[in-house]
């Protein structure tokens, strides 16, 4: 992965269980004027569709290479599909000035499905390509349906995950005018605050995080190494507002649950959330009342990674799926940074605040992405056997 506070996975794991801070004014563009002038921004260089494009690439060179320290890469051809969570990315402004007319592959670039195509292109995989683009959830379902297509036997491997750029003027001025950013201008560092009663919205971040899934026999067979298993899918929608949850959290609530019962587990096995927890009001109090009800008087631990790294919106899945995955590797739970003060119209969560060692009691996980619109999906993932 490649996220705001690394530029692969072992990088980002460390950066966050130090709680180190992936949120700083704006370099990409000149903001001095803008309503919100700083985000998360990727350490590495580029803009616009060529930076997201580069971001799916980066990542997907990093979990191929970690496959090949001990066998082969998943064989290319029919068996290998692709399924990514895309947006379409944004014209960048400086078309409206030029005086020639964009290339077409700049044109095609800009499509929701061109991370699909390029890293289909990449990996020789001539099965299924799809790209799911539900806003927040997008990645979140590819890496469930990426699940499903394996479960039904009709290939034997699948690249999954999500990518996202959101730190361009369109995004910042857009998601100002909704309302729906952190306006703390004089303290970047501090504005993304998930379940923290002095929360104020949500910073706009960007990264890249892609996962190989194999068919659990055939990933034996090849002898390659198994991070972890991929055990419950859920989504669903609320079908209530564009940018609200309802706020008893019965969507996200029934997400969660189809997960817990996909994979064959109670709520009580669940040992570790990483939650949504975007940082805006409502969206935290929702998810909260969705843990409450999923989980009724199991107290699991809770945490956001979005207090670092801001919202990948696209790309935050899967990104917080790899993290779910590397806290069962190293049996410790990233914390949420920022959180001062638990609001207490949340209620009572086990909120993780500071990394969290599990001693190896810790065997399935669960992560959360909702999106605008009421997209919901859950994942869990277990300790491989």
């Amino acid at each position: 992965m490649v996220t705001p506070v690394g530029v692969d996975v072992e990088s980002t794991w460390r950066a966050v269980l130090a709680g180190e801070n992936g949120v700083r004014p704006i370099g990409r563009f000149d903001a001095t004027d803008y309503p919100v002038r700083f985000a998360a921004e990727v350490p590495v260089a580029g803009s616009g569709a060529p930076l997201k494009q580069a971001l799916a690439v980066l990542a997907l060179d990093e979990a191929i290479a970690n496959i090949l320290r001990t066998c082969s890469a998943p064989e290319p051809g029919p068996r290998l599909g692709v399924c990514i969570g895309s947006e379409a990315a944004r014209p960048p402004l400086e078309w409206l000035f030029r005086a020639s007319t964009p290339a077409v592959d700049e044109i095609a670039a800009l499509a929701p499905h061109a991370p699909t195509r390029l890293i289909g292109e990449r990996v020789g995989a001539r099965g299924p390509h799809s790209t799911v683009s539900t806003a927040c959830t997008s990645s979140s379902q590819a890496i469930g349906e990426a699940v499903l297509r394996i479960r039904r036997g009709e290939v034997d491997a699948m690249i999954a995950g999500g990518v996202d750029v959101l730190s361009e003027p369109l995004m910042v001025v857009g998601f100002a005018k909704l309302g729906a950013l952190s306006t703390r201008n004089d303290a970047p560092e501090r504005a993304s605050r998930p379940f923290d009663l002095h929360r104020d919205g949500f910073v706009l971040g960007e990264g890249a995080g892609m996962l190989v899934l194999e068919e659990r026999e055939s990933a034996i067979r090849r002898g390659a190494p198994m991070l972890a298993e991929v055990t419950g899918y859920g989504c669903s929608c609320n079908a209530w507002r564009i940018t609200d949850s309802p706020p008893d959290g019965r969507g996200a609530a029934a997400a969660m649950l189809e997960a817990i019962a996909d994979a064959g587990l109670d709520p009580s096995d669940i040992g570790y959330i990483n939650a949504h927890g975007t940082s805006t009001p409502q969206n935290d109090q929702s998810e909260s009342q969705a843990i409450h009800r999923a989980f009724g008087g199991h107290r699991v631990p809770v945490s956001s990674t979005k207090g670092q790294m801001g919202h990948l919106v696209a790309a935050c899945g899967a990104v917080e799926a790899i993290l779910c995955i590397i806290a069962l590797r190293d049996q410790v739970l990233p914390p949420t940074r920022n959180l001062a003060t638990p609001d207490p119209a949340c209620g009572d969560l086990d909120h993780v605040l500071q990394a969290r060692p599990t001693h190896g009691r810790l065997r399935h996980t669960l992560t959360n992405a909702f999106g605008f619109g009421g997209s919901n999906g859950s994942l869990v993932f277990s300790v491989a056997e």
